[in-house]
C-alpha cells in the first residue's frame, strides 16, 4: 500500500509540474525561509507600449532593489558591449557570405541604415540584425526595461545584473557565425517582411501574458538562432541565474526583470525556483 502512494503521489508531483503555467507576466516568488517577497516580471526588449498594469507598479514598490539581466544603468556598458561585438579568429561577414550576397546586405544597409555593412564586417552577424529590430516596429521602440528603470530611479533604489556583458555577448560565439550571417541574410532578401509578421504575434503573445506562448514560438520559429539554441539562449542562463537570485532574495525583497522566454518551460526561471523550494505564483 505504501508502495502505491509512493507512485499516486509521485505521478501527481510529475504531472503538477509538466502542467501549463497561467499567463502571467509578473510572478511572486515567497517561502524557503524569505522574510519578504520578492517578485519575477517578463520583459519584452523592444515594443511600442511600455505601460505597467498596478499589480506590477506596486510590486516595485514593495521590493528595495531591481535585478535586470544586465546592469543597464552602468555607464560603461555601451563600451563594454562594443569591445564584445567582434567575431572571435578574424572572421569575417565578407567570408561568410558570397560577394554577390554580401552586395545585397551591404545596398540593403545602406537603404535602410544609411550605414555600410562593410563598417561592421567584423562584428557578430546577430549584432547587425539586432540593429534592424526598431526597423521591424511601426511605432518609435522602446524598452520596457527602460521604463522599469525609470521608476527604480524615482523611487531611490539601486539598478543591478544577473550577469555581465560578456556572460550575454559570449552566447553569440556559442552560436554558429554562418548561421547568423544566414539568418541575416534570409531577412534581407525579405525585405523584412516575415520578421516584421513574427515581431508583432511576438507582440502580442506578449500583451496577452502568454509566456508559455512565446516559449512554443521560439521552438516552432525557421529560424534556426532562436529555435537551435534554446540551451544557450535560455536555459544556461537560467540555471546560472537561479543561485544569484536565491543569494539576493535573501539580503532584501527584489524585483527581477528579465525576458519573458526566460519564465516558462521546464527549464524556465519559475519552475527551476520551485524545484528549489520557493513558491513561485502568478500574481493575476
Amino acid at each position: 500500500m505504501r508502495y502505491v502512494l509512493l507512485l499516486f503521489t509521485l505521478f501527481i508531483s510529475l504531472f503538477s509540474n509538466a502542467q501549463e503555467l497561467e499567463k502571467s507576466l509578473l510572478w511572486k516568488i515567497s517561502g524557503n525561509g524569505l522574510n519578504k517577497p520578492s517578485y519575477l516580471f517578463g520583459t519584452i526588449h523592444l515594443t511600442c507600449d511600455t505601460s505597467l498594469d498596478e499589480n506590477t507598479l506596486n510590486a516595485l514598490e514593495a521590493t528595495e532593489q531591481l535585478y535586470l539581466e544586465l546592469d543597464m544603468d552602468d555607464k560603461s556598458i555601451q563600451m563594454q558591449m562594443m569591445k564584445l561585438m567582434m567575431m572571435k579568429d578574424g572572421a569575417k561577414l565578407s567570408t561568410l557570405l558570397s560577394p554577390e550576397d554580401f552586395k545585397i546586405l551591404d545596398e540593403f544597409m545602406k537603404k535602410n541604415l544609411n550605414m555600410s555593412v562593410k563598417l561592421f564586417d567584423s562584428f557578430k552577424p546577430f549584432m547587425i540584425s539586432s540593429m534592424l529590430f526598431p526597423k521591424m516596429l511601426d511605432c518609435k521602440s522602446k524598452s520596457v526595461e527602460s521604463e522599469l528603470m525609470k521608476i527604480t530611479k524615482e523611487q531611490n533604489e539601486e539598478i543591478f545584473g544577473l550577469e555581465k556583458a560578456e556572460d550575454q555577448m559570449k552566447v553569440f560565439d556559442e552560436i554558429s557565425y554562418q548561421d547568423q550571417a544566414d539568418e541575416l541574410l534570409k531577412t534581407v532578401k525579405d525585405n523584412l517582411e516575415k520578421d516584421k509578421k513574427e515581431f508583432q504575434e511576438m507582440i502580442t503573445i506578449y500583451q496577452n501574458k502568454d509566456i508559455e506562448g512565446m516559449l512554443k514560438m521560439m521552438d516552432d520559429s525557421d529560424n534556426k538562432i532562436t529555435s537551435e539554441n534554446q540551451d544557450v539562449l535560455l536555459n544556461n542562463r537560467n540555471k546560472n541565474w537561479i543561485p544569484i537570485m536565491i543569494k539576493i532574495m535573501k539580503d532584501k525583497p527584489t524585483f527581477f526583470g528579465v525576458g519573458a522566454g526566460h519564465l516558462a518551460g521546464e527549464e524556465g526561471v519559475i519552475k527551476l525556483l520551485r524545484k528549489k523550494g520557493y513558491k513561485v505564483e502568478a500574481v493575476q
